[in-house]
């Protein structure tokens, strides 16, 4: 049977809602839809370009704590509430994920808050060696 097991942040969101940031399922490593909050102090900047950094630092911890990298990234999906504001994050993105060229989609959506203003989530598949 495959391992799986739950990674928390420390997000208020997390025990609020009932969700983990990620879930180890063998290989697999499913980031949750992740948000510009600093999970420390539960913050959040108004400026996109620095929420989508806060989103990758989030997503990196997650994936640290499952034993993986952005590196393992197979599949990203951006969802932002206002289509203007996805090409100013693109810098952002390119450094996380230039390299790694994971699939990608992009969705305008409502987001649950509406300080937020681009939201991130991620699969990854753990690899030996």
């Amino acid at each position: 049977m495959s391992e799986r097991r739950a990674i928390f942040s420390g997000s208020t969101f997390e025990e609020q809602i009932g969700y983990a940031r990620a879930v180890v399922d063998g290989d697999w490593v499913h980031v949750s839809g992740t948000t510009g909050f600093d999970y420390a102090t539960m913050t959040i900047s108004a400026d996109v370009v620095d929420q989508a950094e806060q989103c990758v630092r989030n997503i990196e911890a997650a994936l640290a704590e499952a034993g993986c990298t952005l590196a393992d990234v197979v599949r990203v999906r951006y969802l932002l509430p206002e289509r203007a504001d996805f090409e100013p994050c693109w810098p952002v993105l390119r450094r996380a994920f230039g390299d790694v060229r994971p699939a990608a989609t992009m969705l305008v959506c409502g987001l649950a808050d509406p300080r937020m203003k681009i939201e991130i989530e991620t699969y990854a598949r753990r690899r030996d060696g």
